[in-house]
């Protein structure tokens, strides 16, 4: 049976209009948006208009009443049953293209997306409202060797900068004030400290939609370079530039922000990455340990974990307690809460933890699956071995993403 969707094309007779527009490109692009709130709407809406194929989604918050105000894609409903955005999102966009695949990825850009995924994907749009946020998204599109649009919003302000690896890195832009309040955010290795909420700002749908556009529009852009000559591109992209707008005044401003600084972490690109089609996050430790070692051909290997180490158990100073836990510590701050003991102790003491950073084989649970210990589907494993260093692909998760 032929369902109504497939008996014409999207954007036939209209997009093949315009002299740049390479219908294929388009319908065989993948973008990943991270954040889905007001600019995550309007930047999912207009990718979904243009006929993007494959859209990912990620957020890991829930829809509030307040949302509705500047976000095209909620409806009443979805606050008052506290729905996830992510999902909502992508069910609303498939509902006005069927035509498309929208991946709604509930959880944290960071700990929550397998790097293979960023690697996937044509260009990466950031919608987010944290620097902490868009200093982990850097640093996974850097790794990825990706271009990621950013956008921000307040009042009747908005800004979009385009970070492209060689050319510029929202780390390298950060003043030292910017970064200490990062590092205060995350911080130390071994103490948790729970995340300050962050604080809403005045914005307005209009912002929303003007920054959402231009993100929108630059990610057609990074969809299209690869389908024309580089000297003779039929557009100007914000690569390595920011794109200011005032509505107060009713001014636009477009700056050079070109700050690429020797020696910046964030500058790691993982690579050469090894696919395995037998590996995924579904495997135990053991087994990926074994799979490791043939695919590296070494004797000993090693796994890092250092987007995610796993805790083993959290320990209170006054009074001197101690948790087992052993979860990601991505996933800590919910087992805090969830916990009564710990919820009252987190609120007058420090709590350190006892983790693992590395996993090899005297890794004492080895049945837990490499999900388990907080390494996503679609990841790419940082491996060390006495042969040097190894980047690996868990490929057996690929399907999960087409």
């Amino acid at each position: 049976m032929t369902t109504r969707s497939n008996t014409y094309e999207w954007g036939e007779g209209v997009f093949t209009l315009l002299s740049w527009f390479k219908k294929e490109r388009v319908r065989d692009a993948r973008v990943l948006v991270v954040g889905a709130g007001a600019l995550g709407n309007e930047v999912v809406k207009d990718l979904t208009l243009f006929g993007v194929g494959h859209i990912f989604v990620v957020d890991f918050d829930r829809i509030e009443i307040s949302n509705l105000t500047r976000s095209v894609l909620f409806r009443e409903e979805d606050a008052f049953e506290h729905r996830f955005k992510a999902d909502v999102v992508a069910k609303r966009a498939m509902e006005i293209n069927p035509q498309i695949k929208v991946v709604p990825i509930v959880g944290n850009l960071f700990s929550d997306v397998g790097l293979a995924l960023y690697r996937s994907v044509d260009v990466i749009i950031g919608c987010l409202d944290s620097r902490l946020a868009r200093y982990q998204l850097n640093r996974m599109a850097m790794r990825a060797g990706k271009t990621w649009i950013d956008g921000s919003i307040e009042n009747l302000t908005g800004v979009v900068k385009v970070f492209t690896p060689g050319i510029n890195c929202y780390e390298c832009g950060l003043s030292r004030e910017e970064f200490n309040i990062i590092m205060l955010r995350t911080g130390c290795a071994d103490v948790v400290r729970t995340q300050a909420s962050q604080g809403r700002v005045a914005t307005t749908p209009i912002s929303a939609s003007i920054v959402g556009a231009i993100q929108s529009q630059e990610a057609m852009k990074m969809i299209h370079l690869d389908s024309y000559d580089s000297e003779h591109l039929p557009f100007t992209t914000l690569q390595g530039k920011m794109f200011h707008y005032e509505g107060l005044t009713n001014s636009t401003h477009v700056y050079r922000l070109a700050s690429w600084k020797k020696n910046c972490p964030s500058h790691e690109k993982w690579g050469p990455v090894v696919t395995d089609e037998n590996l995924s996050a579904d495997m135990s430790v053991k087994e990926a340990i074994i799979e490791l070692k043939e695919i590296c051909d070494c004797r000993t290997v090693e796994i890092n974990l250092m987007n995610n180490k796993f805790i083993e158990t959290i320990i209170s100073d006054s009074p001197e307690k101690e948790f087992e836990v052993r979860i990601p510590e991505s996933k800590l701050d919910e087992v805090i809460a969830g916990n009564t003991e710990m919820r009252m102790l987190s609120y007058r003491t420090i709590f350190h933890k006892k983790f693992f950073e590395n996993i090899d084989v005297s890794f004492p649970y080895l049945d837990l699956t490499l999900k388990q210990i907080g390494i996503p589907h679609y990841d790419i494993l940082k491996v060390s071995t006495e042969k040097g260093e190894f980047f690996v692909e868990l490929s057996a998760d690929k399907k999960l993403f087409e």
